[in-house]
């Protein structure tokens, strides 16, 4: 089957683009950036997600996961997912996977980036209630922190990777392999669930200090 997976050069678009082609899938992937994946399966398409996108032929299944934080924020992490969605959405398609931002539920983060993610659940739900009449599945992966090249700034300062893992209840964040982990699951293994959004956040949005 092939899989088109936006924002693929680095971070969890990488990650899930090497997962889908581990376990034996043909990958599409579009960046702004160049890719460092070495792959026979892999095609690289240099692509804003915003653009006109060109013809691509029997898409199976689309991973919607370029995004930015600040700049033109629901350009492109709203309009540039539903450009690429509703230019590769057909009779054949199996399913669909938004890659959302706990703060889609939670409003904490940048206010146009808390807005567009918002958005993105809210369409993928749309796109759930429209491709259902194929057998296929839409459904969000939405983050919590994330051990990215996108976060290296807190990374590499102690003080704000204590801060941040002091708010979630499992003391970590997660890896891109384990988001991309979690995309192959609702992406592939599963068939029953669709118009859901998975909460991947260590417990974050849980996380409550009770006073007494």
């Amino acid at each position: 089957m092939n899989v088109l997976v936006t924002g693929s050069s680095r971070g969890i678009g990488r990650a899930v683009a090497l997962k889908f082609l581990d376990e034996g899938f043909n990958v599409i992937g579009f960046d702004i950036q160049k890719s460092q994946i070495k792959n026979v399966n892999y095609v690289h398409i240099i692509q804003n997600i915003c653009d006109d996108l060109p013809n691509l032929d029997n898409i199976n299944i689309i991973i919607n996961n370029a995004g930015i934080q600040e700049g033109n924020v629901i350009d492109v992490n709203l309009k540039g997912t539903i450009n690429v969605t509703e230019k590769y959405l057909s009779p054949n398609i199996k399913s669909v996977v938004f890659i959302a931002s706990s703060s889609a539920q939670t409003g904490s983060e940048f206010p146009q980036y808390a807005a567009s993610k918002g958005g993105v659940v809210s369409y993928m739900k749309n796109v759930a209630l429209r491709i259902a009449k194929y057998g296929a599945t839409s459904n969000s992966v939405s983050p919590g922190g994330v051990i990215t090249p996108l976060n290296r700034h807190i990374l590499e300062s102690k003080d704000l990777y204590r801060k941040v893992l002091d708010e979630t209840l499992l003391n970590k964040w997660a890896t891109a392999q384990e988001i991309a982990d979690f995309v192959y699951f609702v992406g592939v293994v599963n068939k029953s669930m669709t118009g859901e959004d998975i909460f991947v956040d260590n417990g974050e949005k849980l996380k409550s200090n009770f006073i007494w």
